[in-house]
């Protein structure tokens, strides 16, 4: 590695961790003025702008024709956002889950990763496909605003209250937040830029393939953001910002990011069959297990955040071990097929069933 390379890696990990704290903090404040719970502000503003790195690489990839970076960064970046982000963040301090993320954004979640899978089976994510992808974004984003001004909470209503004295949020107040959320973006994406920018150039001294440089180095590089900004959150107390900038950013990939790349490519972006039948199905399978997980006592405990690190490790090694043909890679899959993942659902399904039972004894005995 040379210094040029070694400095643009260093200086932009310095900015995405100073843009993270940046924009936690404005964006946070910004929604108390409004009354707007920071749930809704991490599944909309913060979770757009942590994923905009995702959107530059991946509509600048597949405008170039390099269809396996831009695809393997959205699905890359989903696999990540779960399993690295949401897991270190868990193990940092245990998240607790809001319910109506539980259950009505998490199932959106769902549906975006299915829908990946139905719009890429034929091996290209088309024109008419992303123009479809962005009106769900559009209207997604539009109804969760909606509903979060239409309603707040008791508890939301109070927290405005008890934050205006301290923040002395007033007309001006507030335009100047909107520029220090916009200033900590730029931050954000010219940190992931340079940081990317490194990462792939180490990764293709070792002779890697783009689509393990887009699942894995790109996509690691262009989530810096999010996972700065969901552990400054889980550290600053911002739970609610940790958990639903991770959720809102794998939608954001998905139905804003692939769909604005498959509508400005010329011919669409094209997906390798390799990347359809393993890493989209994964991100399927990673977004249905948080369902439970989320639902288990409404909080991801740091045990489940260590499972979550774990399987990422063995995913990243299963990838470059596969790209080298290294004869140890199938065993390494069959390790995690036929024994990882069903201890793992057995835990995942007991904790969801003892939370169950707590939830029943709490409300017997409250009767």
């Amino acid at each position: 590695m040379d210094w040029i390379t070694a400095l643009k890696l260093l200086g932009g990990l310095a900015l995405l961790i100073a843009g993270g704290e940046w924009l936690v903090r404005s964006a946070s404040r910004l929604a108390t003025s409004f009354g707007v719970s920071s749930l809704v502000v991490g599944l909309t503003v913060v979770a757009m702008g942590t994923s905009t790195p995702e959107l530059v690489v991946s509509t600048v990839s597949a405008w170039d024709g390099k269809g396996d970076i831009a695809y393997g960064n959205v699905v890359g970046s989903n696999i990540g956002n779960v399993l690295l982000i949401l897991g270190v963040s868990a193990v940092v301090a245990p998240l607790a889950v809001q319910r109506k993320l539980a259950v009505i954004d998490t199932p959106v979640m769902i549906a975006a990763a299915v829908l990946t899978y139905l719009v890429a089976y034929d091996g290209r994510v088309g024109r008419i496909d992303g123009i479809v992808l962005v009106a769900l974004m559009v209207g997604y984003t539009v109804w969760s605003v909606r509903q979060a001004l239409r309603s707040p909470t008791p508890q939301e209503q109070q927290r405005e209250r008890e934050a205006e004295p301290k923040t002395l949020l007033t007309t001006y107040g507030r335009p100047m937040l909107v520029v220090s959320i916009v200033a900590s973006l730029v931050v954000l994406v010219v940190g992931s830029n340079l940081f990317v920018e490194g990462a792939v150039a180490t990764a293709r001294a070792l002779g890697i393939s783009e689509l393990v440089i887009g699942l894995t180095i790109v996509a690691i590089g262009t989530s810096m953001p999010e996972f700065v900004t969901s552990v400054v959150a889980t550290l600053r107390g911002e739970r609610d910002i940790a958990v639903g900038n991770i959720v809102g950013s794998n939608i954001f990939n998905v139905l804003g990011v692939l769909g604005a790349a498959a509508v400005i490519a010329p011919n669409g972006v094209a997906v390798a069959p390799a990347a359809l039948e393993l890493d989209t199905v994964l991100m399927i399978v990673i977004s249905v297990a948080c369902l439970p997980v989320f639902l288990s006592g409404l909080t991801i405990t740091r045990v489940e955040g260590l499972i979550f690190v774990v399987y990422y490790v063995a995913y990243v090694a299963y990838l470059i071990l596969d790209g080298g043909q290294h004869p140890f890679a199938p065993q390494l899959g069959r390790a995690v097929l036929w024994f990882a993942l069903p201890a793992t659902a057995l835990y995942i399904a007991g904790s969801y069933v003892l939370s169950r039972r707590a939830d029943e004894r709490a409300r017997r005995s409250g009767g």
